[in-house]
């Protein structure tokens, strides 16, 4: 269990010194969930340090979601949730919890604007197709109207390049299946999006983890990694990053496509919050059209329940997409494509845009007002926030503390690839609080707690 244990040779305090030691150990699989450690008395003697020492780096070892104190059973190993169990995809119903966990639509716009459309579908002059098969890349009316929505932005309005999926995760799920193979490794920001994780441990690809700053992946550990690793492709969320928020700068893209283009890597772009962004930046499609799978969708925009997604690629690649596709579903449902093809024919789905937009910069307004003593990372038209989070406190610990008075936030290990704990922050969604004043009142929760510290993490040992 413990045995042999040493303490790494550094200039921490002793107890942070031990509770990395545990913390590697269990990082390792030498200790498991449920196995309970020895009684801090005896750790203390084995080392010849103090039994505050014990306590504080079990304290720590809590905080990090690590150990729990079970009353008459002593310190057991956490049964740590896995990334799977904590990729939510819909907001928690239960009573008295405001769940800022899961991103969803900050307005009713898009129910308001089908209420108005579904007694006027049958009228649509594509309606009677609706009960037939449709090619695994979907109809071609459906395929023409994302193709003239993303004109300028991937596929030059070119139909012939667009495969339609149910939503983006979808999207991605059809890609990764085209283009790698068992094995094969996957370059990804070291935190990023929870469902290229999932994703790539269940077909077998090698997902790694690079390095990044406040702008995004770094361009020189990206060619390191190209030199080292030969990957298949690099999966990149240029826009409003999930979690970080970090958009891309043109320089940034232009950086990474460069040694991209130099390697024969291809870029999987995942550019579903682009329409929420104020200001417009050239995509890696536009920029590396035949290196580039951008894949994108409605469901950050508009509303997730439409389940509505697209992938752009080059014709090389596009066969194998809506093979895989075909495979999965023979093809999207054609109801979902004439729902969403109206909403893009006639303009609704910009307004619907707007309205979003609007609403989450009163929201972001709210953030700013309440947290403005914290390092918080955002933007004005973000659905989502990232909370650096300030001494003592640890993503795990806090998120489960807010919990416990009523607010679910996600902390940076849902998002990191690999085991590794990289950050110290939560991301808070701030479309999925009902409404404003429900909004300002879980952000003054966050703030209390991060102003209280150290006093709520010493109550909670």
């Amino acid at each position: 269990m413990l045995e042999n244990l040493e303490l790494p040779e550094s200039d921490a305090p002793i107890y942070q010194r031990l509770a990395d030691a545990i913390g590697e150990r269990i990082a390792r699989g030498e200790l498991v969930a449920g196995e309970r450690l020895p009684p801090h008395r005896e750790i203390a003697r084995s080392l010849g340090i103090n039994v505050t020492t014990v306590t504080r780096a079990f304290s720590a070892l809590q905080q990090r979601g690590l150990v729990e104190a079970r009353p008459g059973r002593g310190t057991l190993i956490a049964i740590r949730e896995t990334e799977e169990s904590s990729f939510k995809s819909a907001p928690s119903d239960e009573a008295g919890l405001i769940d800022l966990s899961v991103n969803r639509p900050a307005t009713s716009a898009y129910l308001e604007a089908l209420s108005t459309l579904m007694p006027r579908l049958a009228r649509d002059r594509r309606f009677g197709s609706l009960q037939d098969y449709h090619p695994p890349e979907g109809p071609l009316w459906a395929r023409s109207a994302v193709a003239d929505w993303l004109n300028g932005v991937a596929g030059d309005g070119d139909a012939g390049r667009v495969v339609l999926t149910d939503g983006a995760q979808h999207g991605l799920a059809c890609v990764l299946r085209a283009l790698a193979e068992r094995g094969d490794v996957i370059l990804a920001d070291a935190i990023t999006y929870q469902g290229i994780g999932a994703l790539c441990r269940s077909q077998g690809l090698d997902l790694r983890g690079l390095p990044i700053d406040r702008e995004g992946m770094r361009p020189d550990a990206f060619e390191t990694a190209c030199a080292t690793l030969r990957p298949r492709a690099v999966f990149l969320v240029p826009s409003l990053h999930n979690p970080t928020t970090v958009t891309l700068s043109e320089e940034r893209r232009r950086a990474l496509a460069a040694i991209a283009r130099r390697h024969n890597v291809l870029i999987i772009e995942d550019d579903v919050y682009r329409p929420l962004l104020d200001r417009i930046i050239p995509s890696f499609a536009a920029l590396e059209p035949e290196l580039t799978v951008h894949i994108s969708g409605l469901s950050k925009c508009i509303a997730p329940g439409l389940r509505y997604g697209f992938v752009v690629a080059p014709r090389a690649v596009l066969g194998n997409v809506a093979a895989a596709l075909r495979i999965d579903c023979w093809s999207i449902s054609p109801l979902t494509a004439l729902i969403a093809t109206n909403l893009l024919e006639d303009g609704t789905a910009t307004r619907i845009i707007e309205v979003q937009r609007e609403e989450l910069r009163r929201r972001q307004a709210v953030l700013r007002e309440v947290l403005a003593a914290f390092d918080v990372q955002t933007h004005e038209t973000s659905p989502h926030a990232w909370l650096h989070l300030p001494e003592p406190w640890r993503g795990a610990g806090f998120a489960r503390a807010c919990r416990q008075r009523g607010v679910g936030l996600l902390p940076a290990d849902a998002f990191a690839v690999g085991r590794e704990t990289l950050a110290h922050a939560v991301r808070i969604n701030l479309g999925a609080a009902p409404s404003l004043n429900e909004l300002r009142h879980a952000l003054s929760i966050i703030a209390a707690l991060l102003n209280a510290g150290h006093l709520e993490i010493s109550g909670s040992v």
